[in-house]
């Protein structure tokens, strides 16, 4: 059987190494030998001995997730074997963390990561409950996370002198030792007479970066597969 479809770039590719490695731009293959975790219903293909169990996030990270709608919904997989990880074919990324390192992502941009790294759901600092409160998910400890962004980041060094204002529905995380802030950058009376309507952003500043999607559009609820 001859098709473009089976071109080598499209073919599975043998693990080199346990954890996770990139597939290809939209997918995160995962070679466990033991355990890892993953947003529930981003497991698009496996091979071998795996089991998927939803995981328990404790009472207090369950209640935050229940009042905002924001954190992450996790499976963990156990076993042996390969599993491929992808949503809505957005793109895919590894970030490594080393001691000491953190890192805050959304929820909605996690897809899985090393059971090493310790997680907590936070809520913004100076963000309070506007914009459906805003809580992110913060990753501490060492080993790799696995993230997904809608088209292709991008990174914005932040410093002491120039602090950065975002949309808050295009975030996608930003280092965690940054401090934030609401800014409101028109008046009400501005918004009602015509204004550009980005009434509210989020300032980081501090030493870092921030990651934005080239999007300020709502994320498609994940399929409950």
């Amino acid at each position: 059987m001859n098709s473009d479809l089976f071109a080598a770039e499209n073919m599975a590719k043998p693990a080199t190494e346990p954890g996770m490695t990139l597939e290809n731009a939209k997918s995160i293959k995962y070679a466990v030998n033991g355990e890892c975790y993953a947003r529930q219903g981003a497991m698009i293909a496996f091979r071998g001995n795996l089991q998927f169990e939803v995981k328990g996030q404790g009472v207090g990270k369950f209640l935050k997730r229940a009042f905002t709608g924001e954190g992450l919904p996790l499976m963990s997989v156990r076993g042996l074997g390969e599993a491929w990880f992808a949503h809505e074919a957005a793109n895919c990324f590894i970030i490594s963390l080393d001691q000491g390192d953190a890192i805050t992502m959304n929820g909605r941009n996690v897809l899985c990561f090393d059971t090493t790294l310790a997680y907590e759901i936070k809520v913004v600092k100076g963000a309070g409950m506007v914009g459906g409160g805003l809580f992110n998910s913060v990753f501490t400890g060492y080993g790799r996370l696995g993230v997904i962004c809608e088209g292709n980041p991008i990174i914005i060094p932040v410093s002491q002198q120039s602090p950065v204002y975002i949309d808050t529905d295009a975030v996608v995380g930003w280092s965690a030792h940054l401090q934030t802030s609401l800014h409101r950058s028109q008046s009400f009376g501005s918004m009602l007479r015509g204004g550009s309507g980005e009434a509210l952003q989020l300032m980081l500043q501090g030493d870092g970066f921030v990651i934005v999607r080239p999007s300020e559009g709502a994320s498609v609820p994940p399929h409950s597969h």
